[in-house]
């Protein structure tokens, strides 16, 4: 098995919404879980991992997740790496005064 082959080419981005935050994962590379040992080992191209790197008291961090994919993709990956981002929704309702509160307004 080469643990060094390069990762493909046709990584994605997914977007969902949950409680007004949009929430987007970059898919950065794949890895394997190494026989025999609690490690995956992952290849991640370092100019897309950079792009999410952030600085916390003058150091460089990134953050990243590795989760198991639900099956083995043509190479015999079993893992995926991404970074997840979020950005705040605007509300385009925003939620109604119950009818108590307008009664105790108006009075």
């Amino acid at each position: 098995m080469n643990y060094h082959s390069k990762p493909s080419n046709l990584l994605s981005n997914i977007k969902f919404i949950i409680m007004n935050k949009i929430f987007e994962k970059h898919y950065l590379g794949k890895g394997t879980k190494v026989p025999n040992m609690q490690i995956v080992r992952v290849t991640v191209r370092v100019s897309e991992l950079m792009k999410f790197a952030y600085n916390y008291e003058n150091d460089e961090y990134v953050t990243f997740e590795v989760a198991k994919m639900q099956n083995p993709d043509k190479f015999g990956r079993d893992h995926t790496v991404y970074c997840t981002t979020q950005e705040k929704v605007e509300d385009e309702n925003p939620p109604k005064q119950s009818r108590k509160k307008r009664e105790t307004a108006k009075a």
